[in-house]
């Protein structure tokens, strides 16, 4: 069974898929930059994120972050690059770094 689903936060969509065959969640990449970094652009914010992240040597991250298709806002199924939890808390991590985004647990 396929399951995607549109999560909210701050009043922004974020894609996201259930992964059954390993019971895990991945979600848009592009729609986490999107919020956190409120980029007119985020698919331009992740290739320069990207690039830059293979040219450090941190490639590990990108390599697993997946194309999958999803529902696009043009209501198409397009593939776009997803990452699982773990994955993304990484991303989020490196996105503050570079960005200066200060982060506050959630308790």
């Amino acid at each position: 069974m396929i399951r995607q689903s549109i999560t909210i936060f701050e009043g922004l969509q974020i894609r996201r898929h259930w992964g059954a065959d390993n019971e895990l969640w991945y979600f848009s990449v592009v729609d986490v930059i999107s919020v956190l970094t409120n980029s007119n652009n985020p698919q331009v914010y992740w290739r320069v994120l990207k690039k830059r992240l293979i040219d450090e040597g941190s490639n590990e991250t990108v390599t697993k972050c997946n194309g999958l298709k999803m529902l696009a806002r043009d209501g198409k199924m397009r593939i776009t690059d997803v990452a699982d939890t773990e994955t993304m808390l990484r991303l989020i991590q490196t996105i503050s770094r570079v960005s200066g985004l200060k982060l506050v647990a959630i308790r």
